[in-house]
């Protein structure tokens, strides 16, 4: 299995249950794993065959920047969503952090996998 990621994408946006949160802007930082055969794209060198990672995260940038979920959890699920729809991975694992939620914590969040693990 080959696997296209995007380390440390971070997005500001309104997200957390507090009403002091849904007053403002917090960072939210993905990491996502994305399962894509590259012998396409590696035999032809071109941007068209290739799971362009570039306009996926210009995807989830404007996705979040314009959400005002509460829950990292809804909003790491609406992603995976994005993802699998509209990029056509059939396989993705998407780790979304809130860095500073805790206090003594480097960030929390949530992992999920969703689609078939391609073996």
């Amino acid at each position: 299995m080959d696997v296209v990621f995007i380390e440390d994408l971070r997005i500001e946006t309104v997200i957390g249950i507090y009403d002091w949160e849904r007053k403002i802007r917090q960072t939210v930082a993905l990491d996502l794993e994305m399962a894509f055969d590259n012998r396409k794209p590696a035999a032809s060198d071109r941007i068209e065959d290739t799971l362009d990672y570039k306009k996926v995260a210009k995807r989830l940038i404007a996705f979040v920047e314009e959400s005002h979920f509460e829950l990292v959890e809804t909003l790491a699920e609406r992603c995976a969503e994005i993802v699998l729809n509209e990029f056509g991975v059939r396989w993705l694992r998407l780790t979304l952090a809130k860095p500073g939620a805790v206090t003594g914590s480097k960030a929390v969040g949530v992992i999920i996998e969703r689609g078939k693990r391609p073996t």
